[in-house]
């Protein structure tokens, strides 16, 4: 590599936490270049008229300085912060986060990574989609979410004859007016899409493994600096919600990863697991129809068009539904062998924990020099990285580590 090449960091993802990763890099002196559309994953992956599960006290992209969080950006625009009772509007985040790119990462660079492969002499090669390829000594993956979406092997098939999507699919639900559409889970994207589809006009029925589907409760008060101090000793406030165990995920992502590897996955599926927000309720209850403690044991073309599926339910008795689509509101699972811009080669090198990659403390991953942010580092770091508040802990981490040549202690 030539001298700039051995000092440059590229980041591929232009999230929230590709830019968080980038804009703390940036302040680091680093030299570094950052591809991607920004934000693309929240415009052309996630439903109009969705909002974030998260709150807006949660739901700020890190920075090194203060003066670019989501209640600057409000003010930027002429408006109040929001309060906790005021979810935030997907719209208003694509804003935001577009915002934030603007200001605290500007050079990015709107051109796709095709290829990330070792290099011979040391660092990586990077080949971008338009025929530019160039040295790197390092790499930050953080490319979101969308490759990792799951769709149950029960289902998958039918994707290839259209019959069968994921939430991660569609970004106008108003195409399924006058349809009849299962919607597969019992999640926040599970019961947001059917609360979508309904109000866009289509016929939804929810079908959840799950014996009761479970809303959150909607905070005290519209600040949390607001309550008493009783409550907040005994449900002290955090990133990820109120309550000591989300405080420890939330303040231990760091001691997480010392955790026995079948721990960590028990609490990155049971906490903070399937639920939809408190503001959600009054759009699922009694709107349509939520089959609980169902399981689709087979799904099937039907000749004339659509879908037939065969369910098992509560007690063990078999249901059959029809529908003329089906979304899988089931989730993500990383899984590396899917993140097809890392050769095969630069794959196989990879020491892996049930599919994800095995991360030191500094995030970097078994190759010297290839780091993982976002939900690919949830599952050593916990429940923190799946949201957009974990961008400031892996930010932190990753631009310490990279800027001194090394991620510490595995």
């Amino acid at each position: 590599m030539s001298p700039e090449q051995e000092e440059l960091v590229t980041v591929v993802g232009s999230g929230p936490y590709g830019l968080a990763a980038a804009a703390h890099l940036k302040s680091r002196k680093v030299p570094l270049r950052v591809f991607g559309e920004p934000m693309d994953g929240w415009r052309s992956h996630m439903p109009e008229g969705m909002y974030l599960k998260s709150s807006p006290f949660s739901s700020s992209i890190s920075a090194p300085e203060p003066g670019w969080g989501l209640a600057d950006f409000c003010v930027s625009e002429g408006r109040a912060p929001r309060g906790e009772r005021a979810p935030v509007p997907i719209a208003e985040f694509i804003r935001y986060g577009l915002w934030f790119q603007q200001h605290c990462v500007p050079e990015l660079e709107r051109v796709a990574v095709r290829r990330v492969e070792k290099a011979p002499g040391g660092g990586f090669r990077i080949a971008l989609e338009s025929g530019e390829e160039f040295g790197s000594r390092a790499v930050v993956v953080a490319t979101g979410i969308v490759e990792f979406a799951h769709v149950p092997p029960v289902l998958a098939r039918l994707r290839y004859d259209g019959l069968v999507s994921h939430t991660a699919d569609h970004v106008d639900l108003s195409a399924f007016e006058g349809q009849d559409v299962v919607v597969v889970g019992a999640g926040q994207s599970a019961l947001e899409s059917a609360a979508l589809l309904h109000e866009a006009g289509a016929r939804p029925t929810v079908v959840a493994r799950a014996a009761s589907v479970v809303f959150g409760s909607p905070p005290p008060l519209d600040r949390p600096a607001e309550r008493s101090l009783r409550e907040r000793l005994m449900y002290p406030n955090s990133l990820l919600g109120d309550g000591w165990s989300l405080v420890a995920c939330s303040r231990g992502p760091a001691l997480y990863r010392h955790l026995p590897a079948p721990v960590r996955a028990h609490f990155l599926r049971t906490v903070l697991g399937p639920y939809g927000a408190w503001w959600l309720r009054d759009r699922v209850d009694g709107r349509f129809s939520v089959r609980r403690g169902c399981r689709v044991r087979s799904a099937a073309p039907e000749t004339g068009g659509g879908v037939r599926l065969q369910l098992e339910g509560p007690a063990g008795d078999a249901q059959t539904l029809r529908a003329d689509h089906v979304i899988a509101g089931t989730g993500y699972r990383v899984d590396l062998d899917r993140l097809e811009l890392l050769s095969p080669g630069l794959r196989r090198e990879l020491a892996r924990t049930a599919g994800a990659p095995t991360l030191s403390a500094g995030f970097e991953a078994s190759v010297p020099g290839l780091y993982f942010t976002g939900l690919a580092a949830a599952p050593t770091f916990g429940p923190l990285l799946r949201f957009v508040s974990g961008a400031g802990f892996a930010a932190r981490r990753i631009s310490a580590a990279v800027s001194e040549g090394g991620s510490g202690p595995r």
